[in-house]
């Protein structure tokens, strides 16, 4: 087993991270939505966004292992942060620096690697966005610049550019937040020539509950239905609160039949959750369906105005849920 090099610059990288505040904090949604993006592209069990620290590496995001860090003397992402591309083992079994490794020779028993370095502002390499597997693996040119797309999300995460893209009330994506995730994933799942179905949700009624119950009450309302989408859709899916009350989920590998299927279970819940608490107004939401059938930059807002004139067009008998 080789334990990896120190970079040139360590002492400057190590203290680039420190003044980032961010090792040992509390998960967030905007790395863990880029770790189950990666997770479903490139069909593995484990992504990570991993930080290395001195002696570790720290994971930021963790999706697919039980632990939050490893020593860094074992670890694959020391290897990849002393590179500017992509570091990538597509069978630890057959490369002499690794088939030794406690991280392939037990839990979680990689075969399969790939890790692209993660760059603050200034530069300095401060850990990888990651994917692993216990199969051996191979990924195509096409794939690496994915991944090396994705890393890129998160390196402007980590930078804190001007601009939020998470929703504060709602802790989905914001417009801002659903652009950047939706570019990636649809231009690489329409590639694979897989379904994705947007769906636009607008909450009926949401100016009465204000005007009537209270802005706090409006915002419970809004809280409820983004925990419900969470609840109801999969894992993977991209969830957006986009307008004051209006939503979009972006469902992968989903023809239109499937994307019905979700919405009806998201009804399904929805009518439980209010039901169970004893509201006292109505719940309820319309929505408009549109197929992503090839995309580049600029059809994203295509496909958003499709789902809303679809909704908006629609019979209340056929595409209106009311929940009471």
């Amino acid at each position: 087993m080789k334990k990896p090099d120190l970079p040139e610059t360590e002492e400057a990288r190590l203290k680039t991270l420190e003044e980032m505040n961010v090792l040992d904090t509390l998960p967030e949604e905007r790395f863990d939505r880029v770790t189950r993006m990666a997770k479903n592209l490139f069909h593995v069990p484990i992504a990570l966004v991993s930080l290395i620290d001195k002696d570790r590496q720290w994971f930021k995001s963790c999706d697919g292992l039980p632990v939050t860090e490893t020593g860094r003397d074992i670890s694959f992402c020391g290897h990849a942060i002393l590179g500017d591309n992509t570091f990538y083992i597509p069978n630890a079994l057959e490369d002499q620096r690794f088939f030794y490794n406690p991280l392939v020779t037990g839990d979680p028993n990689i075969r399969f690697y790939a890790g692209h370095p993660l760059k603050a502002a200034n530069g300095e390499k401060i850990g990888t966005l990651c994917i692993i597997d216990s199969e051996p693996k191979e990924l195509n040119e096409e794939e690496l610049n994915c991944l090396a797309e994705l890393a890129n999300t998160v390196e402007q995460e980590l930078c804190a550019l001007e601009y939020s893209t998470l929703d504060e009330l709602t802790n989905l994506s914001n417009y801002q937040g659903f652009k950047l995730m939706a570019k990636h994933y649809l231009d690489f799942n329409l590639k694979q020539q897989e379904h994705s179905s947007l769906v636009y949700f607008n909450l009926k009624h949401f100016k009465q509950i204000n005007s009537k119950h209270g802005r706090s009450e409006g915002e419970n309302t809004l809280q409820l239905f983004a925990s419900v989408m969470r609840a109801s859709f999969r894992p993977f899916d991209l969830l957006a609160r986009i307008e004051n009350d209006e939503f979009v989920a972006l469902l992968f590998n989903s023809d239109i039949e499937n994307a019905q299927g979700l919405i009806a279970h998201l009804s399904t819940n929805l009518e439980k959750v209010v039901t169970s608490l004893e509201l006292k107004y109505d719940v309820d939401f319309s929505f408009g369906l549109a197929q992503c059938r090839r995309f580049d930059v600029n059809e994203l807002e295509d496909y958003l105005h499709q789902a809303k004139e679809d909704m908006l067009n629609e019979n209340e008998d056929s595409n209106e849920v009311i929940l009471t």
